[in-house]
């Protein structure tokens, strides 16, 4: 045994090391999209990030981030970090692996060298199948929460195992009590980790309970509680009591703030020390333990003492403002989120209203030395004929509801319900059984069964969907079971056949965890307990997180990183499917050379396969293209611009680059969807390294929480525009009479106009360099601010606030990613400058759905001398479907530039930037779509026919592919294969518009050849 547990911890380190070079070798070198960049900004510089936070995450990334020489090497480093926590992931699940292995094999004798190696066998192939799969690939070479999160995991889960192994020992406790720590410590990682415990529960109840029906309920039940305990009466009872005496201290004895708090934190410390000494003295082992338990969690979960500490100290980025607890309260809450119904609640159509009987949690601010209460969250009652158990179509958008409709093919019921004014109203509701439908099709299926074929059986490709047929589903790598779910996808363009996420497993980590699967399950009573504790940890880390989130469709990102413990589990599976094999075979071939066999046919058919197929799509190494994103969004702007922006990619980015790399941090970056909150707009006014506040002259009283959250539109000008000015005095003033509208009985926010307008004062805004002195006879007078809607919400206020304020002494750009709802009408106004619409006081009509006009001089200078285009071109880097998206809008751009260009005249210039677009952009890495016809005409106009054609052609090739394919497609697909024909239709016409307005004859009439062939095939369609 003592050979066995020295080859145990040799191999498993040995397998640590091949995971660790593969993660580093493969590590993104900068920032990636999504909460990347924010994970390590908030890392390096400890700053607040979004709810709930991850405090012990940050502070080890600040850790790792010490060991960068230059700031550009940061970014690597903390990619490292969660590297290396992946690869000791794969340690860990060696270990796990081994441990059931050899409870299966040894049978509790000594082993001879064929079940040693067997054990071992079975540890290399499942911790390599998991080290390789595509999830956890993935979040292994980024500075996200997910790598260490699941090394949480790994880890509490391998310790519940070594205290099984010595159970019996003295002192054996003191694993229960690491597992307990680190438990805590999670929790300032994510709280997926929380998931393990009910597995956890079930080893401690198989080592030391009668094993019955009864008692298996029993600690089911006690495991539940025990999660529901931390996750719901620990982590926010800890904080809401110190909301108590913060409350009684400030407001009742009128003390300074945070003096309940700190009085609270020394009470409970007391408390616990108290416990311990006591339980100790009195020799209460259990309640001893108990007590120890509750007190590492709490140490752990102290973590977020630094939120509280580091919001206090205002730095520059601080997403809530969690500087006080009850502030605090709201940030771990996630109340920023929303709340979604999970046993029992409404459908999308039921009529709600705000609760006029029960109030919401009240809403604190700090006035005049006290805590004072501004207003209540609103509560929301619906009608009982319109809620159900178990409601999955709850959400009343309208995007939402149509995929609800679509995923469930919606018919419904009639209902009788109560409308908000009390009136009796039919309301059409999806049946119950088209609930559980969406749950299966959707919630089951799309957002989990598909993630975990990805990573054992195969995958389609790269680009998100929402149930289409060939877009990001599951394969086998069998062309006739493939062609049979999906058609015959080699008919496709290469975008998709060639996709580097097109990954071919052949089922073989799936069948070999199944074998896994039933080999534990029908080796007796160590067999079934280890089954049925793995099988926990796999459906709480899976299915059970697709009950409890409760997904809406059209979820902006891939979901699949939520589910990395349920594969982890079945990582397990796969590396006891070997013990399974070499019993197998053991007749033919006895001894080790049966072994061998096995695991080198395992070796090069599961974790072979996984590693070859995956590393072309997991290798972000040499890739920057985040990061120089956010540098071309920066350089597009003047000095001490504003910068709006919406969504993740076009935010996380930039502030990465601003907080760690301090690249243009004179540049103001206002993220839209955060300005609607009074903490934000807080923070904005604030300076923030060279960037000055932002002019807005909103008091925080004017805008806080519950305050002009909406401002409704009510034209009393009879369709005249207002001063804006006037406007927004009328909006601030306190006079009662501005506050009633005629058949409100409400105090009500709202502006006396839908038009406004603000005046220019030309000569100062030619002066301030806003317009070249060759345009000043084009400044308008006044701009024209048309809403043409019923309310706007509080972004747009502060919007049209800075507008007023700024009186144009700061540049203000929108990005080109922020989508036109939140333009307020301004897209006349505005200036394409590379990556961002700068507002200027000329009026250029928007001209085919593209705003504003274009600064040919200093978008040229931009795109042509400071912006970077690292790795677009090279065909050794990997560009994924975000890339992908992005490169395509930014080629749109280039197009506008190349053909604004031309109507100057400046024909040189517009070649060579068609030309710098094609070779940084081309289409062999990002290909061609609808808009690309105006690529081609840029080449016709600069009397490039040659380019120009090759365009069209292509373009009409990858269109034809997809016609013939789409009209290939079963009859069951038919739905969605006619409006992809329509749409591949649609683009075959513009082609063919912009063949024949440049007389391209000979290849208009190839066109018509090539189409005809597929018209007997679209007449089933018509």
């Amino acid at each position: 045994m003592k050979n066995f547990r020295l080859l145990n911890n040799v191999v498993g380190w040995a397998t640590f090391l091949v995971a660790a070079i593969v993660y580093i070798l493969t590590i993104e070198p900068t920032a990636s999209f999504w909460d990347c960049g924010e994970f390590i900004s908030t890392s390096a510089n400890l700053l607040v990030g979004h709810p709930p936070g991850a405090p012990f995450f940050m502070i080890l990334g600040r850790f790792f981030s010490l060991f960068a020489s230059e700031r550009e090497q940061i970014a690597a480093m903390i990619n490292i970090m969660s590297a290396l926590a992946s690869a000791f992931t794969i340690l860990f699940l060696f270990w796990t692996i081994t441990y059931f292995a050899r409870k299966l094999v040894f049978n509790g004798k000594e082993p001879d060298s064929v079940q040693v190696w067997t054990v071992l066998t079975a540890g290399i192939i499942g911790a390599l199948a998991y080290t390789f799969s595509d999830t956890f690939w993935f979040s292994a070479v980024e500075g996200e929460v997910y790598a260490m999160s699941s090394l949480f995991t790994a880890v509490v889960f391998w310790a519940i195992l070594k205290w099984e192994e010595n159970a019996n020992e003295p002192h054996s406790n003191r694993w229960l009590i690491l597992i307990a720590y680190l438990m805590g410590l999670s929790i300032g990682v994510h709280l997926l980790n929380l998931l393990a415990i009910p597995a956890i529960a079930m080893v401690y109840y198989f080592k030391k309970f009668e094993v019955n029906r009864a008692n298996t309920i029993k600690a089911i039940l006690v495991s539940g509680a025990i999660l529901v305990g931390i996750l719901y009466v620990i982590i926010p009872g800890v904080v809401k009591l110190a909301t108590w005496f913060e409350l009684l201290f400030v407001n009742e004895f009128g003390l300074p703030f945070n003096s309940g708090a700190v009085f609270y934190a020394f009470l409970l410390i007391g408390a616990l020390v108290y416990g311990l000494w006591w339980t100790y003295k009195n020799n209460h082992l259990l309640l001893n333990t108990a007590i120890t338990v509750v007190t590492v969690i709490i140490l752990g979960y102290s973590s977020f003492a630094m939120i509280i500490i580091r919001s206090a100290a205002d730095p520059t980025m601080d997403q809530n403002s969690p500087d006080e607890v009850f502030a605090l309260q709201g940030y771990l809450n996630r109340e920023q989120y929303g709340d979604r119904p999970l046993l029992y609640g409404q459908y999308y159509s039921s009529p709600g209203k705000v609760s006029d009987t029960k109030k919401g949690d009240p809403i604190r601010i700090k006035k005049n030395g006290k805590y004072e209460v501004v207003d209540y969250k609103p509560t929301y009652e619906y009608d009982s004929n319109t809620t159900t158990l178990f409601p999955r179509m709850y959400s009343s958008d309208p995007r939402h509801v149509d995929q609800y409709k679509s995923w469930a093919n919606v018919k419904g019921k009639t209902v009788q319900a109560r409308d908000r004014e009390g009136g009796l109203v039919s309301v059409n509701i999806p049946t119950f059984g088209e609930n559980i439908l969406f749950f299966l099709k959707y919630q089951v299926y799309h957002m989990y069964f598909r993630y975990f074929m990805w990573n054992f059986s195969g995958r389609q490709n790269d680009i998100q969907g929402n149930g289409e047929v060939n877009k990001g589903n599951w394969i086998t790598g069998f062309p006739a079971i493939d062609s049979w779910m999906y058609g015959d996808e080699s008919l496709l363009p290469d975008e998709y056949t060639q996709n580097k996420a097109r990954n071919k497993y052949f089922m073989l980590p799936l069948i070999l965890g199944l074998v896994g699967l039933f080999f534990q399950l029908g080796r007796g009573r160590e067999g079934l307990h280890g089954f049925w504790i793995v099988m926990l940890l796999f459906f709480l880390t899976g299915l059970a997180i697709v009950l409890y989130l409760n997904q809406t469709p059209l979820q902006p990102r891939e979901r699949d990183y939520a589910y990395a413990g349920s594969f982890y589990a079945f990582s397990i599976w796969i590396g006891l499917g070997i013990p399974a094999l070499v019993e197998s075979v053991r007749r033919w071939m006895p001894g080790t050379s049966g072994v061998a066999v096995v695991g080198l046919t395992a070796l090069l058919l599961v974790p072979g396969i996984m590693a070859a197929e995956n590393w072309d799509d997991h290798d972000r190494s040499g890739r920057y293209i985040a990061r120089d994103l956010a540098y071309n969004y920066l350089n597009t702007c003047d000095e001490n611009a504003i910068i709006f922006t919406n969504g993740d990619n076009d935010t996380f980015p930039l502030w990465y680059i601003q907080e760690v790399e301090h690249i243009r941090t004179d540049v103001r970056v206002c993220n839209l969807s955060y300005l609607q909150t009074d903490w934000y707009i807080d923070q904005m006014k604030r300076k923030a390294y060279e960037s000055d506040p932002m002019p807005f002259s909103l008091t925080h009283d004017q805008y806080q929480t519950g305050t002009r959250d909406a401002v409704y539109l009510y034209d009393r000008m009879n369709g005249e525009a207002a001063d804006l000015r006037k406007a927004f005095s009328f909006l601030l003033s306190e006079d009662k009479s501005t506050k009633y509208l005629p058949g409100y009985s409400e105090r009500i926010e709202y502006l006396p106009a839908k038009r406004f307008v603000l005046p220019v004062d030309s000569a100062d805004v030619v002066s301030r360099g806003i317009v070249p002195d060759e345009m000043a006879n084009r400044v308008a007078e006044s701009i024209d601010i048309n809403l043409n809607r019923s309310y706007i919400v509080k972004n747009d206020m502060m919007i049209l606030d800075l507008l007023l304020t700024n009186n144009w002494t700061r540049p203000v750009y929108f990005a080109v990613t922020v989508g036109s709802d939140s333009y307020l009408n301004l897209q006349d106004y505005f200036q394409l400058e590379g990556f961002g619409y700068r507002l200027v006081p000329i009026s250029t009509p928007s001209d085919n759905y593209m705003p504003g006009r274009v600064d040919t001089k200093r978008m040229y200078d931009n795109v042509m001398t400071k912006f970077r285009w690292t790795g677009f071109d090279d065909p050794k880097v990997y560009l994924d479907e975000n890339h992908i998206r992005m490169a395509t809008n930014i080629r749109n751009n280039m197009t506008r530039l190349v053909n604004a260009l031309i109507d100057e005249n400046q024909m040189d210039k517009a070649k060579e930037v068609l030309d710098f677009t094609m070779a940084k952009l081309p289409s062999s890495r990002v290909p061609h779509t609808y808009y690309s016809v105006s690529l081609a005409e840029g080449y016709y106009r600069v009397g490039n026919i040659t380019e120009g054609d090759a365009i069209l052609k292509e373009m009409s090739d990858n269109n034809l592919k997809e016609l013939k394919y789409y009209t290939s497609l079963p009859s069951r697909y038919d739905n969605y294969a006619v409006d992809e024909i329509n749409r591949n239709l649609a683009i075959y016409m513009e082609i063919g518009k912009m063949a024949k307005k440049h007389n391209r004859t000979e290849l208009m009439q190839k066109m018509e050849d090539d189409y005809q062939a597929s018209v007997k095939a679209l007449q089933r369609f018509q």
